[in-house]
Order: C-alpha cells, then sequence, then structure tokens
C-alpha cells in the first residue's frame, strides 16, 4: 500500500517535458564552442559604448528586448488567428509584414544581452534564437507565398511558423523567469528605510580608496572609503550577482564609479546609476554618516 503511494506521489512530481528539455539545455556542453565563437563576434561588432547601451536599454532603465518582442510575437499570432476566417488574407499580410519589420531590433537587443550572459544562459539562449530565427524564416516564407497568390501555402507556413514561434518563446520565457535573465539581482534594501540609521563599521576600518566587502545582517555591501566620505552600495551587481567589491574603480566624467568584475557593468559609487551596462537597473545605494565615535552608519538612500 505504501509503495502504491509512494509510486503515485512520483508520478505526480514527474517533470514537465517542456521544462525537462529546457533544463537539459542548460548542461548542453556541446553548445559551448558555437557560444564562444558568436559571443566573440557579438563583442567585435557591438563593442561597449553608446549603441550598446542603447541595445542593453540602460537609457529605459530596464532591457528593451522583452517589450520588443511582443510586437512581431502579437503580429504573428494575430496572423495566424485571421487565417480560421474567410477574406482576411490581405490583413494577415499585414501583420506578417509589420512582424517581420520589428523581428529586427528585437533580434539585436537579444543578441547585445545574450552576449552578456553566463554559459548555462547562453545554451538555452542559442536554441532559443535558433527556434525564433527559424519563425521568422517561416512568416517570411508565409507572406512570400501569399504575395504569389498561394494562400493555403501561405495559411501552412505560417502554422509552421507558429509552433517554432512557441518553442522559441517557451525557452525565452525560461531564460527570464528561471534563469534570471534580465531581472534585477541585488538584493532589496527598501524596507530597511523605516527602521532608520544603522551601524556598520568604523571609519578607520576602511582603507583608503579600495572597495571592501562588509555586511549588513544579511545583505553584503559594496563599501568605499574616499578621505572622510564613505560610498556604500548594494554589492551583487543588478545584472547578474556579480560581487562589485572585487570590481575595478575608475573615473567617468569626473565621477567615482565601479565595473562589475564580471560583465562590465559600470556604476557610479554616489548613488548607483548605471553609467555602461549591460545591466540596466540602478544600484541600490546607500546614504551614509559618520558619527563622532568613528561609526558609520547607512540607511537606503531615497
Amino acid at each position: 500500500m505504501n509503495r502504491q503511494r509512494v509510486s503515485r506521489i512520483s508520478r505526480s512530481l514527474t517533470v514537465p517535458r517542456p521544462l525537462k528539455v529546457a533544463e537539459d539545455l542548460e548542461h548542453a556542453h556541446v553548445l559551448d564552442r558555437p557560444a564562444r565563437g558568436l559571443t566573440g563576434f557579438l563583442l567585435r561588432f557591438l563593442p561597449p559604448g553608446a549603441v550598446r547601451d542603447l541595445l542593453h536599454g540602460v537609457p529605459l532603465g530596464h532591457p528593451a528586448h522583452p517589450p520588443l518582442t511582443d510586437v512581431p510575437v502579437g503580429c504573428w499570432m494575430a496572423a495566424s488567428a485571421l487565417d480560421l476566417f474567410p477574406d482576411t488574407d490581405r490583413a494577415s499580410q499585414v501583420l506578417l509584414a509589420a512582424g517581420l519589420a520589428s523581428a529586427v531590433p528585437a533580434a539585436l537587443t537579444g543578441a547585445a544581452d545574450w552576449s552578456s550572459l553566463h554559459i548555462e544562459q547562453q545554451r538555452v539562449g542559442i536554441v532559443h534564437s535558433i527556434g525564433t530565427t527559424a519563425a521568422t524564416g517561416l512568416f517570411a516564407a508565409s507572406l512570400l507565398a501569399r504575395l504569389r497568390g498561394r494562400t493555403r501555402q501561405g495559411k501552412v507556413l505560417g502554422l509552421a511558423g507558429l509552433a517554432a514561434l512557441f518553442g522559441g518563446t517557451y525557452l525565452g520565457g525560461h531564460l527570464a523567469f528561471r534563469l534570471g535573465a534580465g531581472a534585477s539581482h541585488a538584493e532589496s534594501i527598501t524596507h530597511l528605510g523605516p527602521l532608520g540609521w544603522h551601524d556598520l563599521c568604523p571609519l578607520d576600518e576602511l582603507p583608503e580608496g579600495w572597495p571592501v566587502h562588509r555586511t549588513l545582517g544579511y545583505i553584503s555591501l559594496f563599501v568605499l572609503r574616499y578621505g572622510e566620505d564613505v560610498y556604500v552600495l548594494a554589492d551583487r551587481c543588478t545584472h547578474l550577482d556579480g560581487p562589485l567589491h572585487q570590481g575595478r574603480m575608475v573615473r567617468v566624467d569626473d565621477e567615482i564609479c565601479v565595473i562589475c568584475p564580471w560583465h562590465g557593468s559600470t556604476f557610479q559609487v554616489s548613488d548607483g546609476t548605471v553609467v555602461h551596462g549591460p545591466a540596466t537597473g540602478r544600484q541600490p545605494a546607500f546614504e551614509t554618516r559618520v558619527l563622532e565615535s568613528g561609526m558609520i552608519q547607512v540607511r537606503p538612500a531615497r
């Protein structure tokens, strides 16, 4: 009886097939070589700078790729839905063309983001891009067939494109929601605000001009002393959790900045503002004050 119960529980806990495929892709080492080659090409084609920051979404404050994908996906799904009704071929053609045009910026932003991910994420991302590229090709073929008067063939190609699109977007969702690509990885500090000031450490414990790691409860902090000024940020980079206290200090437009050692995101240490991506979210920052006793106190910046 107990064995039967355990068996039923085991069957109920079976990982869904699509999720199992996505998780297997995370460990598909066969994809490492093409991932490295494509990353190198993209970094040469899209070097760090204003264009790359724009593709990451730095001016927007969050990744540009996810909202841009809604346009082609929405257009192509609408076109496929209209194919179920008579006398809608002209509207379907317009939607297919709009989806193809909007797929270009979606692909460029996705490529920029993908080139700054961990290898496990890149493995899934390669197959995600294969699926969406196949969908784009099938929808382009569908539009071409319709323009040549082969409406029936165009509808069949559209359905094939829709199937490839579902597969590609599922992996995109896995990247975003299971693997955290694009989400902020910095620890939340806003709940500390109502609690006021918190003791951190004595000022004379900090080296001059060199970032160090400190903790405030369970929160990891980047702490930098310049003379009597102390700058404190959440240590975990908003991009992919990199340790900022191990980063390199630079000046950008006369502002003291830290470069994340993992993927090169650059933040102003005064308030956590993003100077260069791939990070798009501001690094959580703290206000500081030094008591007469020499104790440094911090609270979340307002």
